[in-house]
């Protein structure tokens, strides 16, 4: 009997300690499974403090730039660049005596000039074409000086043909020139 008792009591102990090994399993793999957790919302969290970091650094550097950005938006261009005048017809009219002046200082000749027929301006936006005879030292300067003067007049269009007049000596022969050329207006208030 005692050696039943024993036994029974060994039973006892062994089921004793299959569940208190089964219940420290248990723990141990609920303490890995939370370390576990932890350390990834630990890296999670580093990552994130980075990415912070990394994002404030490239708002520093790009404000200055957004700062230059807005200071050449806020510089407009200066009044001498656009034509000043109350109506588009007298805008183009001074186009005109714009381009006849800078024709005449290049010691070319001016042919002709009127408003193209494909007309489909802006508002703000004056056409031009002009008919010219240059040599082709003088139509450089002339185009750098359109290009680079105020206003502001931008070459459209282009057509040189050799054979203005034969008034030239036939090393500097004279070219048949076309441009098509605008320019911005701003209307003048009263």
């Amino acid at each position: 009997m005692l050696k039943a008792k024993l036994n029974l009591n060994f039973d006892i102990n062994r089921e004793q300690v299959f569940a208190a090994g089964g219940f420290c399993a248990l723990l141990l793999i609920c303490a890995i499974a939370i370390a576990g957790a932890l350390q990834a919302r630990s890296s999670a969290l580093q990552h994130l403090t980075e990415q912070h970091d990394e994002l404030a650094a490239l708002e520093l550097r790009s404000r200055p730039a957004a700062d230059k950005r807005g200071q050449t938006q806020r510089l407009a261009a200066p009044m001498a660049a656009f034509l000043d005048a109350p109506t588009s017809g007298l805008a183009t009219a001074q186009l005109q005596a714009y381009l006849s002046e800078l024709v005449l200082s290049q010691h070319a000749v001016l042919v002709s000039s009127g408003i193209p027929v494909d007309r489909d301006d802006k508002n703000d936006a004056i056409r031009l074409q002009i008919s010219l005879n240059a040599t082709l030292a003088a139509l450089q300067t002339l185009l750098y000086r359109l290009e680079s003067g105020a206003p502001y007049v931008f070459v459209d269009a282009l057509l040189v043909q050799p054979g203005g007049s034969t008034e030239r000596t036939a090393g500097d022969p004279v070219l048949k020139v076309t441009l098509t050329v605008h320019a911005f207006w701003r209307r003048r208030t009263a």
